[in-house]
């Protein structure tokens, strides 16, 4: 009797063992159909390369290696001497051309004034002068009959004469001048044409003066972006050209892209929640969501895609790049995070909220 009651007691002891470990792998099994994962993803982010756009001697360097900046931060400095010679000299050539062009418009509101009035005064003075000589004229011809028939000296003959000379030749010259007086629309237009000579060279000199201060400006280097400086290959006393690669700039804004098998990616959608694990810190777990799936396999946008059409076809899985945008993650976290690194993310495909 006790060896049955024994017996009993081990059958019912491996029925629990038994029923404990199906309800464990069931447990499991459901878990595994409730996410996709991979280890082949890494850290991604935009790494930009600094580079000034003037040439030039590195004269401050403000930062370090791996160090923090904010955008806005001046990460470098060129010598900026030569610059502000050529924008003081620029300035000065602008200040001259505004003196001529205001010169030039005070000239033509004179013109525009004076031109009209002297012409009517030249005709005035011509009228008066014909008169003159009209008269003259008549004074001469009349003593030219008395001193045929001998009625005056040959004295007062010779002042008409030349009393008409004088004044025909003050009427020409009058003439003369209201000829000049008409032409007064022309020199109007010559003073206008002087004032748009001066705009252009004062357009011309501003421009000089906006590239002077640009060029003065860029002796800066300036951060775009809050982010980490690596790569720093300038120091003080370097000659730079623009282009000249100084250092990069990792932004702060991580994001992972993870390459799933093409018969994964069915399950996963955009919005899904995503655990992480961190290969260079195991405690370390992030927590993120599906942004998006990319348009197309990994290989199809390679360097050198696979030509399939050989031949030598052998079927081989796919991977598609998926981005996951990480929740949001304090500083400490993200300066020891950087892109290239490994993780391995654990999709929830029915979007099953899991606290990090």
């Amino acid at each position: 009797m006790k060896i049955f009651f024994l017996n009993q007691k081990k059958t019912s002891l491996v029925l629990a063992v038994i029923i404990l470990l199906i309800s464990t792998l069931g447990v499991f099994a459901y878990q595994r159909s409730q996410t996709v994962s991979t280890d082949d993803a890494a850290i991604d982010g935009q790494a930009v390369i600094l580079s000034p756009k003037v040439q030039g001697y590195i004269r401050h360097v403000y930062v370090e290696d791996n160090q923090q900046v904010h955008a806005g931060d001046v990460i470098m400095e060129i010598d900026p001497t030569d610059y502000q010679t050529k924008l003081t000299g620029a300035q000065t050539t602008l200040a001259a051309a505004q003196a001529g062009l205001d010169a030039a418009i005070h000239k033509k509101q004179e013109t525009a004034i004076s031109a009209p009035a002297k012409a009517a005064a030249a005709e005035e003075q011509m009228k008066a002068a014909q008169a003159a000589w009209k008269k003259a004229l008549l004074d001469r011809q009349r003593m030219s009959i008395l001193a045929e028939n001998g009625a005056c000296a040959q004295k007062d003959l010779d002042q008409a004469i030349a009393n008409e000379s004088q004044t025909r030749a003050t009427a020409d010259q009058y003439a003369a001048e209201l000829d000049a007086a008409k032409a007064a629309p022309e020199t109007i237009a010559a003073s206008q044409s002087t004032v748009t000579q001066w705009k252009a060279k004062v357009e011309e000199a501003e421009t000089a003066v906006e590239q002077a201060q640009n060029d003065l400006q860029h002796t800066k280097i300036i951060a775009p972006t809050d982010g980490r400086i690596t790569k720093r290959s300038a120091a003080i006393g370097s000659y730079v050209e623009p282009g000249t690669q100084l250092c990069s700039l990792v932004s702060n804004e991580l994001w992972v892209t993870a390459n799933f098998k093409e018969n994964q990616i069915g399950k996963i959608q955009p919005g899904c929640q995503v655990k992480l694990a961190v290969d260079a810190y195991p405690e370390l777990e992030l927590a993120g969501v599906v942004d998006s799936i990319q348009a197309g396999t990994g290989s199809y946008f390679s360097v050198f895609p696979a030509e399939n059409a050989t031949g030598n076809f052998v079927k081989i899985t796919q991977r598609i790049p998926v981005k996951i945008k990480l929740n949001s993650l304090p500083l400490s976290v993200v300066t020891l995070l950087g892109p290239g690194m490994s993780v391995v993310p654990t999709v929830y495909v029915k979007s099953v909220r899991h606290d990090s």
